[in-house]
């Protein structure tokens, strides 16, 4: 590796493993610790992460992604220095503020006001420089009228939304975030967007952890899938979360005994796509309609219906709106002004704090033959913009 390589490095994994030593018996009493020495009470060990390497670039923005129990949060921790690894080794280049956990550095019986010095202390700013982002972190949490009161007198979203304002308004040269939108209101959640979108033209050095392939496809520049403690893919966000998807859709039609693939009756969805005109050769801009039926009993936070042309490029993701998730059903209608080949959907539901739990790998298709749009003719790629010569 070249001086200027190792310069461009934000943050280097090598072959870390950790594990974790499980006691098989508890020791409730004096007798019970004497009989379990007798016995040699025997130690299980649990292998967390297994040969784990990466580099995170400066001015990535960086996704990792895996079901629960595969080993990311150990790697956060990891990261952010709270675990050390049982083997290899971790290089953080310059500053890093985590934030993986709720609650971690805040003291309930503490003020707002005071509780946001303390967290400030702990990523090492002075009171000085907190003194300089104290209004911007209590303006941007929007709890201007409560900062005196104690903390555990706080909701949970409150927390979230103080913990994430000090996070990047106390900002270093690395950030890390852990489902960040799993707590939070509709509104602080577009809040927290807008500054990832901010992170990303500014090219800040981010570690995004999140279920919702939304995101990953939407922000990050590079991803990572984990599973079983293993590395099991480096490379573009879109294959990252196209495969993520895969795997939990295939995980949890095996869970239940469907193909969510396959016959969709049988499934939580059923999907209805109809068009003008043959869907195996439409003519670009040609009016669609999917329609989508699902199990309103499914306890879904966001169902987002994804469009992806079939050589892999994401074209868009589009959110049902939450009133009408109750409904278990919806027509989307849309004239997609694409490119000519084959286009699928598929279709992703989201619990609020557990990720995808439901969904269709390969919902829909169609086809776009001709591009042809009102004669205007001499264009190709993904989609056609709107423009003029003069």
């Amino acid at each position: 590796m070249t001086d200027s390589t190792k310069k461009d490095i934000a943050i280097s994994v090598r072959d870390i493993r950790k594990e974790f030593i499980l006691p098989q018996s508890k020791n409730s009493s004096f007798k019970q610790s004497f009989v379990n020495i007798v016995k040699k009470n025997n130690k299980v060990t649990q292998k967390v992460l297994d040969g784990v390497s990466f580099d995170v670039h400066k001015g990535d923005f960086f996704g990792i992604v895996g079901r629960n129990g595969s080993g990311k949060s150990t790697l956060l921790k990891m990261l952010a220095g709270v675990y050390t690894p049982t083997a290899g080794e971790i290089q953080v280049n310059g500053g890093l503020t985590p934030f993986i956990e709720l609650g971690v550095g805040f003291n309930p019986e503490l003020s707002g006001r005071d509780n946001v010095y303390l967290n400030g202390a702990l990523l090492g700013f002075n009171r000085n420089q907190m003194d300089e982002m104290y209004y911007e972190i209590v303006s941007f949490a929007e709890l201007e009228p409560f900062m005196d009161q104690k903390l555990k007198n706080y909701s949970s979203g409150m927390q979230v939304r103080l913990a994430f304002s000090i996070a990047i308004m106390a900002k270093n040269e690395v950030l890390i975030f852990d489902e960040v939108l799993a707590v939070g209101d509709e509104a602080f959640q577009r809040k927290c967007l807008d500054v990832f979108e901010r992170y990303k033209a500014e090219g800040q050095t981010v570690i995004l952890v999140t279920h919702d392939m939304e995101q990953v496809r939407r922000f990050c520049t590079r991803a990572i899938l984990i599973s079983d403690g293993k590395l099991i893919k480096d490379g573009d966000p879109r294959e990252i979360a196209d495969l993520y998807s895969k795997l939990n859709l295939e995980q949890i039609s095996k869970e239940s005994g469907r193909s969510l693939d396959g016959d969709q009756q049988d499934s939580d969805f059923v999907t209805e796509l109809t068009a003008e005109g043959d869907l195996f050769n439409l003519t670009s801009g040609a009016n669609l309609k999917l329609n989508l039926k699902w199990n309103a009993s499914m306890k879904a936070d966001k169902i987002v219906v994804n469009l992806f042309k079939n050589t892999g490029e994401y074209i868009v993701g589009l959110a049902i709106p939450r009133e009408r998730l109750l409904s278990g059903e919806v027509t989307l209608s849309l004239s997609p002004r694409l490119g000519m080949g084959k286009h699928l959907f598929t279709i992703e539901a989201y619990g609020k704090e557990s990720g995808l739990i439901g969904g269709i790998h390969h919902a829909a298709e169609f086809t776009i033959g001709n591009t042809d749009i009102d004669g205007i003719g001499g264009w190709s790629g993904l989609l056609a913009l709107d423009h003029n010569w003069s």
